[in-house]
């Protein structure tokens, strides 16, 4: 096993894909045949979200961040509209804002969920407000009656960001249904693990065939004058990473149940380190499948603390990451203005947010030896015991 990040061999990997000999064998019969670009089985895989979700259309696309920049695309967003957006996560899908010429605009988190705060959303509207972007952060659903509301009330585009959190539910409904579009990924890490691609979904139908005309145009429309009124950019997903996804969609209960064993494993663990409980779960969330396993430490821990504590970890050949780098601080946001102090919440939670390792084969002996390293970490760092 080695690294995601280094490619250094690991005795413990953030991630490691749970795949089968079935999963193996969908992709060597695409390898067998005549069809390794786009065709049936990203067709199947579209219906088959879609369906999953109970949503109208699904478009198996090359990543999440491309699909949020056809998104926008398709909706008439661009140069001079401004989408509202959290700058905490993992998978940093809110790149797509850029990518599509429009202007990302931060808003804070809620401290305990990590996800977009509604009331920090509206107090960020203005007129040149054109979206709004939430994701349903580390698995954790957003508060999606009160976005939805708001969206509403002020005719905005709701966009969900779901690529880190398939299968969890809000009581008001499962994730990848509350928005107008919503986003999954299947990059590495993840329940469903490919290495790369995403599925879109939505009810709209002149929004999926702008975005499928934006991503891809096929042999025979080629020649047609209205599939031709805008270049396609080929972002469409090929066959092998398509029967990959199938494949494992086919078993997400199965594979989202041996996680949640997984995750249990940590809770129970976690209770001995003094001070520290498993992620937090709001009351209006029925379900939370979790995309990392993320701690959050105290606040007697400094960024560098926690860095300690991460290198640490690593000494041990354990592969645990700062689970956010927030985007409003990074060169590219940096130079539109956002500086660090912008966000509160978001920086404070980022600092101290480390993300272990969370995949199907970890052993009840792996779980324990991390905790027990973390809690060793921690009090190497000089910090002492981490809380909430």
């Amino acid at each position: 096993m080695v690294s995601i990040a280094t490619g250094e061999p690991l005795q413990i990997p953030l991630c490691d894909p749970d795949l089968t000999a079935e999963d193996l064998a969908a992709v060597e019969a695409v390898l067998r045949g005549t069809r390794l670009g786009e065709g049936p089985q990203a067709t199947a895989l579209e219906k088959a979200f879609a369906a999953r979700l109970g949503r109208a259309h699904g478009l198996a696309l090359a990543s999440a961040p491309l699909a949020l920049m056809l998104a926008l695309r398709a909706r008439g967003i661009g140069p001079g509209d401004e989408v509202i957006c959290p700058g905490h996560g993992f998978r940093e899908t809110a790149h797509g804002i850029l990518a599509a010429g429009a202007v990302p605009v931060f808003a804070d988190i809620d401290y305990w969920s990590g996800t977009l705060s509604p009331a920090k959303a509206a107090g960020r509207i203005g007129p040149a407000t054109r979206a709004i972007l939430a994701a349903n952060t580390a698995g954790h659903p957003a508060d999606w009656p009160a976005l939805r509301a708001l969206a509403d009330a002020h005719g905005l585009f709701l966009i969900e960001d779901s690529c880190e959190a398939i299968g969890s539910r809000h009581k008001a409904g499962e994730v990848g249904t509350f928005g107008d579009v919503a986003l999954f990924d299947f990059a590495q890490p993840g329940v469903i693990c490919c290495g790369e691609g995403a599925v879109l979904v939505t009810d709209d139908a002149d929004l999926a065939m702008a975005v499928r005309r934006l991503a891809r145009r096929t042999l025979a429309e080629r020649g047609s004058v209205s599939a031709t009124m805008a270049p396609p950019l080929a972002v469409g997903m090929g066959e092998m990473v398509a029967a990959l996804a199938l494949s494992q969609l086919a078993r997400l209960d199965v594979l989202l149940e041996r996680r949640r064993g997984v995750q249990a494993m940590y809770d129970g663990f976690m209770q001995s380190f003094e001070g520290i409980k498993p992620p937090y779960v709001a009351p209006d969330v029925e379900e939370v499948h979790w995309f990392l396993y993320v701690v959050h430490l105290g606040t007697r821990f400094t960024r560098s603390a926690r860095d300690a504590v991460l290198e640490d970890m690593k000494t041990e050949a354990v592969e645990a990451c700062a689970y956010s780098s927030p985007l409003h601080l990074q060169r590219a946001y940096r130079d539109l203005g956002w500086r660090k102090g912008d966000l509160f919440v978001t920086e404070k939670v980022a600092d101290r947010a480390i993300a272990l390792p969370f995949h199907a084969h970890l052993t009840p002996d792996q779980v324990a030896f991390m905790v027990a390293r973390m809690k060793d970490a921690s009090i190497n760092s000089g910090a002492g015991a981490a809380i909430y």
